[in-house]
């Protein structure tokens, strides 16, 4: 395992146990509950938006430490973005996973969730780490 694939393996780590954003959002202007019939993995995430920036995410769910390790890093990173940026960094996300690793992931736009591109070889784990995400979207097309 090279370094880089271990730091990855740590983030990922770290983010399933201090869990970033996980629990109840008042006022939540959208909610939305994911499901992975493969794994049994599920989530709702809640958000609220001002203007045109996602200013808080909340989560709730279960499943394995991919999915919920996952929605912390999504939490962490898109929490305070403008729509535009969220936009941006979800498609760039979803492109690193479908790449089976052939699409390095820009740290810079996407933080900590860089670290799920080890997932991206394997197929049944796209579905675990995009489970918060495929939430979001859902959400964002409420309060559009």
């Amino acid at each position: 395992m090279s370094a880089l694939d271990s730091l990855y393996q740590e983030l990922i780590l770290d983010h399933s146990k201090r869990r970033v954003g996980e629990g109840a959002l008042d006022d939540a202007h959208a909610e939305h509950h994911e499901y992975n019939p493969t794994c049994g993995d599920e989530i709702t995430v809640r958000i609220r938006v001002d203007g045109d920036r996602l200013t808080s995410i909340a989560w709730e769910g279960s499943g394995c430490s991919i999915s919920m390790a996952s929605a912390s890093a999504m939490t962490e990173l898109l929490t305070g973005s403008t729509l535009a940026e969220v936009d941006e960094r979800i498609a760039a996300f979803r492109e690193m996973l479908r790449s089976r690793g052939a699409v390095e992931p820009d740290e810079d736009v996407l933080g900590d969730a860089s670290a799920f591109h080890g997932v991206s070889r394997y197929v049944m784990r796209v579905k675990c780490a995009m489970l918060a995400w495929v939430s979001l979207e859902a959400d964002l097309a409420q309060v559009r």
